[in-house]
């Protein structure tokens, strides 16, 4: 028995979330269908994490373990030739059978882009939430810096949510802006990537922190009411969940013990 991990990306506006549901046409769904027309196996693959309906990934990683001997590099390959064109395996490499991509990680980033341009990019509609009203984008910055560090985050999490508990450590919660395409920076015009990386998130938590900071964004909260909801330990305090597809799964991270390299692995997947 062998362990197989992959680095995979996937454009989520046509399925059903990641995790595969009795409805079927999941990312999952696919990912197992393509493993059993290449192996014949009927197997289950674990991923870092859920994605919901609608929302993208730049770098899921999911493993599987299997009974096949077909090289690692050449997973990728082979896989891609049986999927959707828009789920695409990045790279493939074995790892100790003890690995599990959720349990093992150690770092996840995530990217919720928002323009505030007057009106949509055509061609990010499925990727960016358009917002036409300007935006305070240092007050946003501003009301990031309170959720920092290791916190309680049961206010940005789903009432649906089954962990349990909801502490978790932000190590990274940045805004970055660049011009739009019809106004300035300063006009609160521009396209922005809301970045955060921690240890670990909770169900919907990072579309509930954008759904808040978009309020900030517009006056109707201040930067420092960020620190207040975190506090409370009450979803109701907190923002609207903003829309999944502007939401992407950017990267998973892993310790030196696993010995992941997905720059060699995708250079040598050909």
């Amino acid at each position: 028995m062998r362990n197989i991990c992959m680095l995979v990306s996937y454009d989520g506006t046509g399925y059903y979330g990641y995790q595969s549901q009795p409805g079927g046409n999941t990312v999952q769904d696919h990912l197992e269908e393509a493993i059993k027309a290449l192996t014949g196996e009927k197997l289950k693959i674990h991923g870092s994490g859920r994605t919901d309906a609608g929302v993208h990934a730049l770098g899921q990683v999911v493993h599987f373990h299997t009974e096949s001997k077909i090289p690692a590099e050449r997973w990728a390959l082979a896989l891609n030739t049986r999927l959707p064109d828009d789920i695409v395996v990045r790279a493939a490499v074995e790892v100790p059978l003890e690995f599990h991509s959720r349990r093992s990680a150690i770092r996840k980033t995530y990217k919720y882009a928002i323009t505030s341009c007057r009106f949509p990019d055509v061609f990010d509609r499925k990727y960016v939430f358009h917002h036409p009203a300007p935006l305070r984008f240092s007050a946003m910055q501003e009301g990031l810096a309170y959720l920092l560090g290791e916190h309680d985050f049961s206010s940005f999490t789903s009432p649906l949510s089954t962990k349990p508990h909801h502490v978790r450590t932000l190590y990274e919660a940045k805004l970055l802006v660049e011009p739009g395409g019809d106004g300035e920076i300063e006009q609160g015009r521009a396209k922005a990537s809301l970045i955060v990386s921690g240890n670990g998130f909770l169900y919907n938590m990072v579309r509930i922190i954008a759904g808040t900071l978009l309020q900030v964004g517009v006056g109707k909260r201040k930067p420092e009411d960020m620190g207040i909801i975190l506090a409370a330990k009450d979803r109701s305090k907190a923002g609207p969940t903003a829309v999944p597809h502007g939401l992407t799964l950017m990267s998973v991270e892993y310790g030196p013990e696993w010995g992941i390299d997905w720059r060699e692995a995708i250079n040598r997947r050909h």
